[in-house]
């Protein structure tokens, strides 16, 4: 096995070991360190160990004591010649195990492997073993899959040991000077043997054993010797169904024989990969037109030769007589069409350059469609250079059995208004990765059942398009939209897939418009976390709850949904978030403020209402007013002089047993401090009534008024107010003080009282309270009203 090979196969290997490593697995390199020995402050934890390119010559127990995770180990291309017994011990959890390119002599004595009963892979391929006679050490690695073995003598018996095995891969490597006995592979049990050629010979009985006997045959590293090998296909009873060439050098010639061989025989599946072609030809080359070969696959093929003729190489592999054809990772510009009626199923050209001519024939100024590809159910043009839609319909037009087109990874356009001529049975279609937009609407087969778009340019799905009856699966992950699509051209929609596009606010009423969908992704969208989206959030809170129920199912809700914005709320997934609909909808936001407050407003005029509060603030109101025009205005010394009373109290005679009983006890006294005038004690005998009016309203500084029924009937109420309101001119507004007994309506005052009737239009006056809660309150604003600084009263007279 060449040094590629090996580099390649461990490479594999740890990719492989690394996929499935959980996350606290240790990977240490110590490879081409110049290393003698194993080094000794390796982790305890390390699991995947590399020592090649190295020059260790012995391996001891103590060289791994401690490194009891060890999973794999890859000492070659060392020097080793020796390996303790007890070597691997205290490894329990070895699996690969890899010892090529060393110089280890004895596969009879590898006494160490009694220790690596749970070996999956072994390499001890490119050692010094002169016979591949394996000890019986090898019956203890009943786990193992994958065994690399080289030697230079093989011989019958050599292979029991491992008899019991049921390996999947042998691979044997065939050095210089290398002998085989026919038969010595009799005893294998191996689903895959392997034969990594070294030499520039191949070893024809080896593999006359190899194709007689085993299922799964691979030849590696060919450079040579294919006219014998095509011979020797002629000459064995072939057991092989599977023939795999791998890293091989191969002239055109040899190549086409090789293949029209492999068609006379048995083989069913010849898989080449890696595959270098050289001396190219220049003309036609035959190809058997029947075979029980169904499958031809050819990886990673690359020309020597510049000049050669194109169509010639493209005839030879398009018109083979094979189920199914794969050219891949190869870089063909274009593959002709069938000289006649093909029997392919599938093809298979992925990775490759190949251009929107693929197919066609240019006849001078036409261009001939390809006719002969009718029998074609699966397509996979992937990673190529297709440009446009249309022409590549039009490539595939007559395709009438094509079910299966896979177009995806090229840089595919539509220019809407282009005719698109699709084969009518296709089902399954995929133009993922390509730059299309929304107008490949217009341009897709009518019976598709399966559409995968996902990764274009689609912004925006027409609402007008044609109908696609049998539509049920639609992908647009990874593009542009909005808002969700409408279904008026899917009626039987069932998936719909819209993960990362640039989704804020999903519109859920359009999915009105989806009446069978039942699956639906739109996981990380850049969504926008107000009122807009609650419906979306309910959507998604109901596909949680009910997933044995008929409806929408949420894919990947609720980890794969989470906010944009607000900043406040980012990366937020949307099931942790509330929204109310209070806050969202306008009329019951509105209900939800204005109800209560009416009902607020209807309690506090009911409570005011109920405990009088208009009239309390009223009578606060009036307080105030008062002891603030006592401190602000004040007469000038001159205006008082004569004044000896606080206020003259003019009432009706019906009224004197209140203002005895209630009003003049709260003002005179200890109790109010004030000096009332009333006629009763005040008027001077002698004088006329109106002399007595006049001099008591002139000692006075306010008058006070009691109002009821009998005032507006008494004839000296009448005077006593007519000389109060004149006296109001120089002593100011607030002289007057109208106090209501009873209610007084304007009807009953009469006409004469217009001076009355004004003052109750413009100031306010005090209402006597039935409720005696509210009499403290009464005579203190009465009070304040009346209350002023007046000079000293005389000295009554003896």
């Amino acid at each position: 096995m060449t040094l590629a090979a090996v580099a390649l196969w461990t490479a594999a290997m740890l990719v492989g070991l690394q996929q499935t490593a959980s996350s606290h697995d240790i990977i240490v390199d110590r490879s081409s360190r110049n290393l003698s020995s194993v080094p000794r402050d390796l982790p305890q934890d390390v699991e995947f160990l590399d020592l090649s390119c190295n020059h260790i010559q012995q391996l001891h127990r103590p060289d791994f004591q401690n490194t009891t995770h060890l999973r794999f180990l890859n000492v070659s291309w060392n020097l080793l010649e020796n390996i303790d017994q007890e070597t691997f011990l205290d490894t329990h959890a070895l699996k690969y195990l890899d010892l090529s390119h060393n110089r280890l002599k004895n596969l009879s004595g590898q006494q160490y492997l009694l220790y690596t009963r749970y070996l999956v892979m072994l390499n001890l391929a490119c050692n010094e073993f002169l016979n591949m006679s394996l000890g019986t050490e090898f019956r203890s690695l009943a786990k193992l899959k994958r065994l690399t073995v080289g030697a230079k003598n093989v011989r019958i018996g050599d292979f029991k040991n491992i008899a019991p095995l049921q390996l999947q891969t042998l691979a044997v490597s065939v050095e210089d000077g290398f002998r085989y006995e026919a038969g010595s592979l009799k005893d294998v049990h191996v689903e895959k043997l392997q034969i990594a050629v070294n030499t520039k010979e191949l070893n024809y009985v080896l593999t006359a054993d190899a194709l007689s006997l085993f299922d799964q045959v691979e030849l590696m590293d060919l450079a040579d010797g294919y006219g014998a090998l095509s011979e020797l296909l002629h000459k064995v009873h072939i057991y092989t169904s599977h023939l795999y060439l791998t890293n091989i050098t191969i002239q055109w010639f040899d190549l086409t024989t090789f293949v029209n061989a492999v068609l006379n025989t048995s083989i069913s599946q010849l898989s080449s990969t890696d595959v270098r072609l050289c001396n190219l030809p220049y003309i036609e080359t035959q190809v058997a037109k029947t075979s029980n070969l169904r499958s031809f696959t050819t990886r990673r093929a690359v020309v020597t030769a510049f000049f050669f003729a194109q169509e010639a190489v493209y005839n030879f592999f398009i018109n083979m007589p094979v189920k199914r054809l794969a050219i891949e990772e190869t870089p063909i510009i274009h593959m002709t069409c069938p000289k006649r009626e093909s029997p392919i199923l599938q093809l298979h050209f992925s990775d490759c350059a190949l251009s929107d001519t693929i197919f066609s024939t240019v006849v001078g100024p036409k261009t001939l469609e390809c006719e002969t590809l009718t029998n074609v159910r699966q397509l996979f043009l992937m990673s190529n250079n297709l440009k446009s839609l249309h022409l590549v319909s039009k490539r595939i037009q007559h395709m009438k059995s094509l079910q299966h087109l896979n177009l995806s990874l090229n840089s595919l356009v539509y220019d809407s208004g282009e005719v698109c001529l699709w084969p009518a049975g296709i089902s399954n279609l995929s133009l993922s990765s390509n730059s299309l937009t929304g107008s490949v609407f217009e341009c897709l087969p009518r019976g598709v059942q399966t559409l995968d778009l996902q990764n274009n340019q689609i912004s925006v799905v027409p609402s007008s398009i044609v109908r696609l009856q049998n539509l049920s699966s639609l992908n647009l992950n990874a593009n542009r939209l909005r808002d969700l699509p409408v279904c008026n051209g899917f009626p039987i929609l069932q998936e719909l897939l819209l993960k990362s596009n640039s989704l804020h606010a999903p519109s859920v009423s359009r999915l009105a418009s989806c009446p069978k969908l039942n699956t639906l992704d739109v996981g990380h969208n850049p969504f926008t976390c107000t009122c807009v989206l609650r419906s979306f959030i309910l959507l998604g809170d109901k596909s949680e709850k009910k997933h044995s129920q008929v409806g929408v199912k949420l894919l990947g809700w609720p980890l794969d949904y989470y906010c944009t914005y607000p900043e406040a709320l980012r990366d937020v997934t949307l099931n942790d978030i509330s929204v109310p609909l209070i806050s969202c909808n306008a009329g019951i936001l509105a209900a939800a403020i204005l109800c209560p407050a009416v009902v607020a407003i209807i309690s506090v005029v009911f409570l005011c209402h109920h405990l009088d509060v208009p009239w309390y603030m009223g009578m606060i109101w009036q307080w105030t007013r008062a002891k603030h025009r006592a401190r602000t205005q004040q007469l000038r010394p001159e205006d008082l002089m004569g004044v000896e009373f606080h206020a003259f109290v003019s009432y009706s005679q019906q009224d004197a047993d209140w203002v005895h009983d209630a009003l003049l006890p709260n003002l005179e006294g200890p109790a109010g401090g004030l000096r009332i005038c009333q006629h009763e004690k005040n008027f001077v005998a002698g004088k006329t009534i109106i002399e007595n009016i006049i001099n008591c309203v002139e000692k006075s500084r306010r008058s006070v008024f009691v109002l009821s029924a009998h005032f507006v009937k008494s004839e000296w109420c009448h005077y006593e107010l007519y000389f109060a309101s004149h006296q109001r001119l120089s002593r100011g507004s607030d002289s007057i003080v109208l106090v209501l007994l009873e209610p007084l309506p304007q009807y009953l005052i009469p006409s004469k009282y217009y001076q009355l009737k004004s003052m109750m239009a413009r100031h306010t006056y005090l209402e006597w309270p039935q409720d005696r809660a509210k009499h403290r309150l009464f005579w203190a604003n009465l009070r304040a009203a009346l209350q002023s600084d007046l000079p000293e009263a005389p000295a009554a007279e003896q």
